[in-house]
Parts: structure tokens; sequence; C-alpha cells
């Protein structure tokens, strides 16, 4: 093994801010082992493309990537604000929840202090499981599509889930329809292409539909905006101090304890905590803004409620999306000049909406229908080596998987703790490079 080629003790793949938070942990409770991460952006970033004027981050400010596991620690919103000369300000915001954009900026501020740490421009491609050698213990190899080669005796993956591209648009290969992960480049990119006279479609019934339907109906470059649901109408999350113990770290427990059935009525029943809903602040504002259209006798702002998408096509001229109306029965089809699918993403599990194991695993999970996760995070791939999932566990662990900031810094004790265990039941460890 070359000195190019060093063994880590863990190797991260993804430094958003599950890994990020991971990060701090190994500093502030291990920071002995030797640990690398891989990022594919260019640099730490927080949903470059949904960072819409005015938005939210939907959760207190004090579930922040340590303070829920260190209180004391520099990482923490808090002291970011202090370090940053925004502390009294920040408090004399009229907000509930701090703004989308100061929060990523303190994303990237945390990642800042772990730039020694990160190769950034790196896309994971394809992980291998090497046999021990002569001095050499077993362990992965991960390639990645720019050529370089890590070697690490553990993995921790936060790539991000897998964007769900419901069966209509599903072989629609058209830069003009995109996943709400891109929207503010490709908005941008067919605002240009329209001369400004953009006609944008949003299908969904989100917290993030409803705001890109706001974000859009006031840019100037788009002539009209419509949106798509299932629903009767955009609903209200469930906000009850009672449903919101789902983010609890004790709910962890519960959930990951319960049979396979029930799993399946938490999480029909906790669904409006997270899924197809939306605050009631940009609802109303949503509501208003119809409201305020019909007084004026325009139809800027369009909202279809009771749809069912049949089809998606793209021809040089347009995008055309055909839907249903459940209760009616009748069919519209529109045209548009950009299609945004807020539409979630992939679960981990054999069923719908569902996808067995993260891709860049799929060499060395072994013939499984679905993985299994234990409650420290860990996966059982084919080698026995250890390797981790931080942040695709929603399936296993309850909603506080689901993309929110809530859990990240107990979770990141959680795997911590289960490699310092594994890493002291097992054979020395070895550095080499």
């Amino acid at each position: 093994m070359s000195g190019r080629d060093p063994l880590h003790d863990v190797l991260g793949i993804g430094f958003g801010p599950a890994n990020i938070a991971l990060a701090v942990a190994f500093e502030e409770l291990a920071p002995d082992l030797s640990v690398r991460f891989i990022e594919r952006r260019p640099r730490a970033a927080w949903q470059p493309n949904m960072l819409l004027a005015g938005s939210d981050i939907q959760n207190h400010p004090l579930r922040d990537l340590v303070t829920p596991r260190n209180p004391r620690s520099r990482y923490s919103f808090t002291n970011f604000l202090f370090e940053n000369g925004r502390l009294y300000e920040h408090l004399n915001l009229p907000l509930h929840y701090p703004l989308r954009l100061e929060y990523a900026q303190y994303v990237s501020w945390v990642a800042g202090f772990f730039a020694s740490r990160v190769d950034y421009g790196r896309t994971a491609q394809q992980v291998e499981l090497v046999e021990a050698q002569p001095q050499v213990p077993r362990h992965y190899r991960v390639t990645t599509a720019e050529g370089q080669v890590y070697r690490a005796r553990s993995l921790v993956l936060a790539p991000g889930r897998t964007p769900h591209i419901p069966a209509p648009f599903a072989d629609v290969r058209d830069a003009r329809v995109q996943h709400l992960n891109h929207y503010l480049p490709a908005l941008e990119a067919a605002v240009a292409a329209t001369g400004s006279r953009c006609r944008v479609a949003v299908i969904g019934g989100s917290q993030s539909a409803v705001e890109i339907l706001l974000h859009a109906e006031q840019h100037p470059g788009v002539s009209q905006v419509t949106g798509y649901t299932r629903n009767f109408g955009f609903r209200q999350k469930d906000t009850s101090p009672f449903s919101d113990e789902v983010y609890f770290p004790a709910f962890v427990d519960t959930f990951h304890q319960a049979s396979p059935a029930n799993k399946r009525r938490l999480r029909n029943e906790l669904a409006a905590t997270n899924y197809s809903s939306a605050d009631i602040d940009v609802l109303n504002q949503l509501y208003l803004r119809r409201y305020e259209q019909q007084l004026l006798g325009g139809d800027r702002l369009r909202i279809n409620t009771c749809q069912e998408i049949i089809e998606c096509a793209a021809t040089p001229d347009a995008v055309t999306v055909q839907a249903r109306h459940f209760l009616q029965g009748t069919v519209q089809q529109d045209a548009f000049d950009l299609v945004i699918l807020a539409t979630g993403f992939l679960d981990l599990g054999d069923g719908e909406r569902q996808e067995p194991c993260p891709p860049l695993l799929l060499g060395v999970a072994g013939d499984r229908d679905a993985l299994a996760i234990g409650r420290d995070y860990q996966v059982q791939l084919q080698g026995g080596l250890p390797a981790y999932l931080n942040g695709l566990c929603e399936s296993s662990h309850g909603m506080g998987d689901a993309g929110s900031f809530s859990l990240l810094a107990i979770r990141s004790q959680t795997i911590v703790d289960s490699l310092l265990g594994q890493f002291e039941h097992g054979a020395e460890r070895q550095r080499y490079g």
C-alpha cells in the first residue's frame, strides 16, 4: 500500500449536515481516529438550490449540529451567531424559526473548521471489499468518478436520499423537467430560454411545493405558475407538540423496536408531520395571493387540486402535462416551460417509493431484498466490516431520519460510540501511509 493510499479508520461519503455533525462528534469524542470525508460538491453547502427568500428551517435552532449532544460545543448555532456578531440582531428577529439562508451559512461555517479532513469534488462511484494481505487488514476500497482511491476500515454513508420521480415523469429526459433539488438553476435557465415569459408547473403538496409556488409567482421572469396536488387542497402540517415527539431520541427506540406492521401504522398516522403538508404561514400566503389575483381578474397563479398526473411529454416548444380530476373524471392538458417535481425522496426498503439500498452499496450488499439496519445505524455488508448509514434510515428509525436536523447530533454520537466499541473489541488499529 503506497503513501498515496493511506488506510483510514473511517471514510465518510458525503459532507452535508449529517456527516458534518459526525465530524464534530469525532473531534469531540474520538479525536485519535483517522477520519476522512469525500464530497461531490466543490464546497460545503446545504440545499443551495432551495435557498428561497424568506424561507425558514422549520425546526428549533437549538436542534443544530451539536447542541443536543454537547451544549458547550463551540460548533453550536448560538456560538455561530455570537462569533459572527449577530446574536442580538438574530434574537430580535420577528421569526419563529431561523431563515434557511442563515442556517445554510451556519452549516458552511462549521464545515470550514474541518476543511483539512474533506476532499471536495470527489464523487464516490464504487465500493469494494479488499481481503487481508500481509501487514494489511481487510478494508473497504472506494473509487471515485474522478479516479481517486480511498481505503478505510469502516464507512459512514450520508449521500442524501434518491429523488422520487413519479411514473409519468420517469422516462422524460429533458432539462425542463427537474426535481426540486435543482429548482433555482433550472428556473433561471428556463427564464432565459423563454425571454422572461416562463410558464412553471409545480407537482406536489409538500412544504417545498408551496414555497416554490410562492417564489415562482413573484419572479419577474415567470408569466404563469400552476400547482398540482392530488389532495382536495394543500394541507397543514401536524405541528402538535405531541406529534412532534417523533423527533425525540426516545422515539427512535420505540420505532426501531416496533414490528413491521406497527412501523407502517405509525408512519401512516404520523405522515402529516412531514409529508404532503405545509406550515400554516406559507399556506396562508398562498391562499392570500390566489385571492388577491381573483380580485384583480388575473390567473398568474393557478392551483389545480384533486389532480392525478397521467402523462408528461416533452416537445421542442414545451413540456405538456396531462392530468385527470379524480372527482369529476375530466382530463386537462397544459403546456409549460419548466416542470418542478416537489415529490419527495425514496426511502430504504422493498415497498412502494423505496429502494433496497443506496446505489453505491449494491456491489457489497449481497443478495438481499433490503438492507437490515441496526439500532446503531450499522448495516451488514459482505465481509462484515463496519458500515453505517447516516440520515437514510426513516423506514427503520422513524421520522427523525427524514432529512431533519433534530437528531443529527444524537445520531452522530450513536455512530461514534458504536465504532469505538467495534474497534476496541477488534484487532489493534494499524495506520498505513
